[in-house]
């Protein structure tokens, strides 16, 4: 069996994994981004959306733009520097996972509607990368953050929605945690209720 190491790294020929690894360590480290629960350096997010995505792709460009997907968003790198340094099909993979909204587009609401319209229209790639994403994210929120947990988990409950052409098993496992932060709150679940317990 992989080390979880080895599964991020795929068969990492052209060190595109390792180079987005270290790319996506320096950029966070270097606005001192932490997470906001624990504490850890932030990389450790992207380190484990890339290792969820290499549970169900071998793809090295995905896998690398698992470790990308939050640059563009949280930190000063531009999509003309992630181009030059990996490519079209990368940086095209982290514009598709990165939120369009601003501050002056409205209310939160407003905003996120706007980013739900953003993802709805990604590839597939991008959708199984979110999904990941959305796992690490919700997987800690419900018992560190309950009040906020109220409107996240209805957020990510209706952008999930948008995302039903990621990969499966990621698209079932982020609804049925979706759904169990839910139910934890008394919070009716929007959209299609998923089975709870269904895998």
């Amino acid at each position: 069996m992989k080390s979880e190491r080895e599964q991020q790294q795929g068969d990492d020929k052209d060190g595109l994994i390792s180079q987005a690894r270290a790319f996506a360590i320096a950029a966070h480290d270097a606005v001192n981004q932490r997470r906001k629960y624990s504490g850890a350096p932030y990389w450790v997010h992207p380190q484990a959306v890339a290792g969820r995505v290499a549970k169900v792709s071998d793809d090295q460009t995905m896998i690398a733009a698992a470790w990308l997907h939050d640059v563009l968003e949280d930190t000063p790198v531009t999509a003309p520097q992630l181009r030059s340094r990996f490519g079209d099909r990368v940086t095209s993979l982290v514009i598709d996972l990165t939120n369009i909204s601003r501050y002056e587009d409205g209310n939160r609401a407003v905003r996120k509607r706007i980013d739900r319209e953003h993802t709805a229209r990604a590839q597939a790639d991008a959708k199984t990368i979110k999904l990941a994403d959305i796992i690490d994210n919700v997987s800690e929120i419900v018992d560190n953050d309950p009040g906020f947990a109220r409107i996240y988990l209805v957020e990510k409950a209706l952008q999930i929605e948008v995302l039903r052409d990621g990969d499966p098993r990621l698209f079932r496992q982020a609804q049925q945690l979706i759904a169990e932060g839910l139910a934890r709150l008394n919070i009716r679940y929007p959209g299609s209720q998923p089975l709870l317990g269904e895998q």
